[in-house]
């Protein structure tokens, strides 16, 4: 059951993906921003009411960080699925485990500077080959994906969509840290929303163009399944590591979370014909095996992290 909880979270995150390209055609991304935070407060308060969670926290410090890289993220992922093929968008948004990878690289380089002071006899950790090859073929992926699809305006939003990765692997480095000092994860994913709704509706007013775009009934109906297909895929993603009572069983549920990206190819082919060559399907090939890759070793040193966000 794990398993199909992790396949339909990616299944509801890719169709989200799908309802911002298309609300992208009316609204700003920081006006999606917004009104999914909006939505999911409404949403998580009801669910954390029902759960019996206060949402009293005694680290908004924490919340405060976490929800602004969070919204960085998301804003920034929402501008590339505007501007780009949704394929292309969704798998440079998931390149956030890779990311990671390159963090603990980086890290186990450092160790390796001469520091003055430090014995140089003492033992230094590995430098990590497994990780460093990951790495490598992750942007190696990225490039054989850009190449073909990224042309004029959209190299903008290809930036953007490689921030999106790099930002969601801090963002999700501080909800480990909080679910460490005992936070819930829907207490953490509320003051996301309320950090969307807030930042979001700053952008919006303090963009160069007028605040908020005029819609029709018909322009809104885009926006509630944004914010609530959100909630729900997080919400099945979550119940898919509970579930995970093993160790294989928990790689099995982290890995599957690469399946958002075969549906998003899908969606991308079926709905709005964007052309993949066989040079995009092989970068994308690559960045799902690279994340997977680096989801196994993170999951060594990192057994009980909870579930991601897209």
């Amino acid at each position: 059951m794990q398993a199909l909880w992790m396949v339909l979270g990616a299944l509801i995150f890719a169709t989200m993906g799908v309802c911002v390209k298309f609300a992208s055609a009316w609204f700003s991304s920081a006006e999606l921003v917004f009104y999914r935070g909006l939505i999911g407060i409404v949403f998580l308060w009801i669910l954390a009411r029902q759960r019996g969670v206060t949402l009293a926290t005694r680290y908004p410090g924490m919340h405060a960080w976490r929800s602004l890289i969070g919204v960085v993220s998301l804003g920034a992922w929402f501008y590339a699925i505007a501007h780009m093929p949704l394929a292309t968008a969704m798998t440079l948004n998931y390149m956030s485990s890779v990311w990671i990878a390159a963090f603990l690289v980086g890290g186990a380089l450092l160790a390796w500077v001469p520091v003055p002071g430090r014995d140089g006899r003492a033992p230094r950790p590995p430098l990590q080959g497994p990780l460093v090859l990951t790495v490598l073929v992750g942007f190696g992926g990225v490039v054989l994906m850009l190449k073909p699809s990224v042309e004029g305006s959209q190299g903008f939003a290809g930036m953007l969509g490689l921030l999106s990765g790099l930002t969601a692997a801090f963002a999700y480095m501080q909800v480990v840290a909080l679910s460490r000092i005992g936070e819930p994860e829907s207490r953490t994913v509320f003051y996301f929303a309320v950090g969307s709704a807030v930042a979001g509706g700053l952008g919006t007013l303090v963009g160069p163009s007028t605040p908020f775009s005029e819609w029709t009934w018909g322009h809104a109906a885009w926006l509630l399944p944004v914010g609530v297909l959100a909630a729900l895929g997080q919400l099945c993603m979550t119940r898919a590591y509970a579930t995970a009572k093993t160790e294989s069983g928990t790689l099995l549920v982290a890995n599957l979370q690469y399946s958002g990206i075969v549906f998003a190819a899908m969606y991308s082919v079926l709905l709005f014909g964007d052309p993949i060559d066989a040079t995009g399907w092989l970068g994308m090939a690559l960045i799902v095996a690279s994340g997977i890759a680096a989801t196994v070793l993170r999951q060594r040193s990192l057994p009980k992290a909870p579930a991601e966000e897209h």
